[in-house]
């Protein structure tokens, strides 16, 4: 036998032969290298070859045992690495593939495939801005042709418009190029242009359809388009090729837990988490699924891991605060406050944990200091998310004067005849989760979450809008038939069928801000009900200011824009109240609380259905809740909530001013708000 490293023209050409095989047939591939290495005993070319062989024909666990024992002999090759970290990720160590994929580019930067296999990684991690950054840098390598490493360039360096503007350019000589329009979708997506970013990637996926990551890519932009059929019908084919793929799996948790389907989403983060046991982020997601699907114990167990992991990281120890019946340890508090005092804390980090500590003074009785922690982490809010109320003001101004009894008249039998949605409609925090779980409680109501669809397709409309110059949807809806907006209502319906799991007739829509589209709805959905959940302005708005929403609430971050806000609510639906009269059903948190049986019944009896003992009982109820109300709506009726909000009187002065006469009437309406 000869001895480790002794290179002989056979042994070189047997092992540029296998070399060779390794990606036609990887299983020949090894048997050749195992034969060098029986003639050359440790040999470390045949060693990779034979590690990245178990590598291609699926055998991780045999590939880490002969890569790990390489990488330590071989600390400096990147080759090593990359077969490392490959063959670790599919064996379920996560974390120590990502060590290696890192070590591997740190050592080789031009390797296209450890910058994939990393930004899928970081992807099921929840790093998306990792993600992002590697699956960049994967393009810059992965390309030959000049313009388009020109344009992967931009695409890193985020100089987006110089990036389109390349690849347009290559596309108009080049247009079935797969990469170049792979790249073009990024470009898409990173504005914001979903719809052309998703037709890209079609298109690029019926050019190539063995192109993953362009299906990874297309499966996340279905996702973001509001598309969760599409997106899992995707990422099941990517699954099918690469079962252990962690981007895929994290994904498809992701798009699960969209569709209310945490019973098939758990258990995925569970395997993750397993794999990656040091990740805070996939820690925090984890937590969240559990918190919505009820598991209060052990939620609170996966937010404090994340929170242990990384005690700067605010978000985990925000969604501890935001359980309303956790409380923080004396030693939580100092930590939150030891973090807070930190100067480099990332500015996402601080305002989390301003709030977190927020809500832990509030707990404790220290309403003032309290109070100056939520305005911090609002102060934060506004900086990096401005709102202009003069905008809002101007598009609730518009739907009163589209919407008149003129126009409804004119358009009398339009839309779908199902009867099926029940909107539930108002202020963010003010009891509309209550009433969802209440109705939720009967036999022939399914409750199902915050949908998005409704406004997704008013964004659809007003794009279609915009190609004539129009500024708002409504100014399409007078454009529109009768078929059309029969359309409009099947369109929606067949959207939202993937919420529903239960085959009860009717089923609960509790998106609050879809107050705003009463007008569409009626017009699509003439038989459906509509329900309008209301609450103290003072009670409601300082429980907005308090709660540190993930997204789509904007108008919450300073007490003048709430109250802004919330005068614009009271108006427009007083107007569908004149226009409509007894369309709309109005629930009041007060009467709610302080008369539950009555309200229930004239609730029960406007949705056409009949008394069910059962929704006195909803707190037994134990279907995911996605709300920050979650754990309340699993007790009986929640009392503590109506005037909390005293504690906090001294500071509401810019709420109260901008409620102006709203305040005064509650809950009657002043008439002419918007004068």
């Amino acid at each position: 036998m000869t001895h480790a490293h002794e290179p002989t023209a056979s042994v070189e050409a047997a092992l540029a032969h296998a070399s060779r095989l390794l990606s036609t047939d990887p299983a020949l591939a090894g048997r050749q290298a195992a034969e060098i290495l029986r003639v050359v005993d440790g040999h470390p070319v045949a060693l990779l070859l034979l590690g990245a062989s178990r590598n291609a024909c699926g055998d991780a666990e045999g590939a880490a045992r002969i890569l790990e024992p390489l990488a330590r002999e071989q600390p400096k090759s990147p080759a090593v690495q990359l077969e490392l970290g490959i063959a670790l990720g599919r064996g379920g160590r996560g974390d120590d593939a990502v060590a290696a994929l890192r070590r591997a580019v740190a050592l080789k930067p031009e390797l296209p495939r450890a910058w994939l296999a990393l930004g899928d990684h970081l992807s099921a991690i929840g790093d998306l801005a990792g993600a992002e950054e590697a699956y960049a840098t994967h393009l810059v390598h992965s390309v030959r042709e000049p313009k388009l490493m020109q344009a992967a360039a931009a695409l890193q360096a985020n100089r987006i418009p110089d990036a389109e503007a390349l690849l347009r350019d290559h596309l108009r000589a080049s247009p079935t190029d797969a990469p170049a329009l792979r790249m073009l979708a990024e470009t898409q997506a990173r504005m914001g242009r979903i719809d052309e970013a998703e037709s890209l990637l079609a298109r690029c996926l019926e050019l190539v359809p063995g192109f993953d990551a362009a299906r990874h890519h297309y499966a996340m932009v279905l996702h973001r388009a509001n598309k969760p059929v599409e997106s899992l019908a995707e990422v099941d084919a990517l699954l099918a090729k690469d079962p252990a793929n962690a981007g895929y799996r994290n994904l498809r948790a992701v798009v699960l837990c969209r569709t209310g389907d945490y019973d098939a989403a758990i258990p995925v983060y569970e395997a993750l988490v397993r794999e990656y046991p040091h990740q805070a982020r996939l820690w925090l997601s984890y937590g969240h699924a559990l918190k919505t699907a009820g598991n209060t114990a052990r939620a609170i167990e996966a937010y404090r891991e994340a929170a242990r992991l990384e005690p700067r990281f605010g978000d985990a120890w925000w969604s501890l605060a935001n359980l309303k019946t956790f409380r923080f340890t004396p030693e939580d508090l100092a930590t939150i406050r030891a973090q807070l005092a930190r100067s480099e804390l990332a500015p996402d980090d601080r305002l989390h944990l301003d709030f977190a500590l927020g809500k832990a003074l509030e707990d404790a009785g220290e309403y003032a200091a309290s109070f100056e922690h939520y305005r911090r982490g609002n102060t934060q809010r506004v900086a990096i998310i401005p709102w202009v109320p003069a905008d809002n003001t101007a598009r609730v101004r518009k739907a009163i004067a589209t919407y008149t009894p003129e126009f409804f008249a004119q358009r009398d039998g339009s839309g779908s005849d199902a009867r099926d949605p029940i909107f539930i409609v108002g202020m963010p925090r003010a009891g509309s989760t209550l009433v969802e779980q209440i109705l939720s409680s009967h036999p022939d109501v399914e409750g199902t979450m915050e949908l998005p669809d409704l406004l997704s397709m008013t964004k659809e409309l007003r794009r279609r809008g915009e190609a004539v110059g129009a500024r708002h949807y409504h100014d399409v809806l007078p454009t529109l038939d009768l078929d059309e907006f029969r359309a409009i209502g099947e369109e929606y319906l067949e959207r939202t069928r993937i919420h529903r799991k239960a085959g009860a007739p009717l089923f609960i829509d509790k998106m609050p801000n879809n107050f705003q589209h009463v007008g569409l709805i009626h017009l699509a959905l003439p038989n459906a009900r509509i329900i309008d959940a209301r609450r103290h302005p003072l009670a409601c708005g300082f429980s907005l200011f308090k709660q540190q929403f993930a997204r789509g609430q904007d108008f919450s971050f300073r007490l003048e824009d709430i109250g802004l806000y919330y005068r614009d609510y009271v108006a427009l639906m007083a107007h569908f109240d004149a226009v409509l009269p007894g369309r709309v059903h109005r629930v009041h948190y007060e009467t709610m609380v302080e008369d539950t049986e009555q309200e229930v019944r004239r609730l029960l009896d406007y949705c056409g259905l009949p008394f069910d003992p059962a929704c006195l009982r909803f707190f037994e109820n134990d279907r995911p809740v996605r709300t920050a109300s979650s754990e309340q709506v699993r007790q009986p009726i929640y009392r503590e909530g109506l005037d909390q909000w005293r504690h906090y009187a001294p500071w509401l002065a810019p709420l109260e001013e901008a409620l102006g006469p709203v305040l005064a009437a509650y809950p009657s309406v002043p008439p002419r708000l918007l004068d």
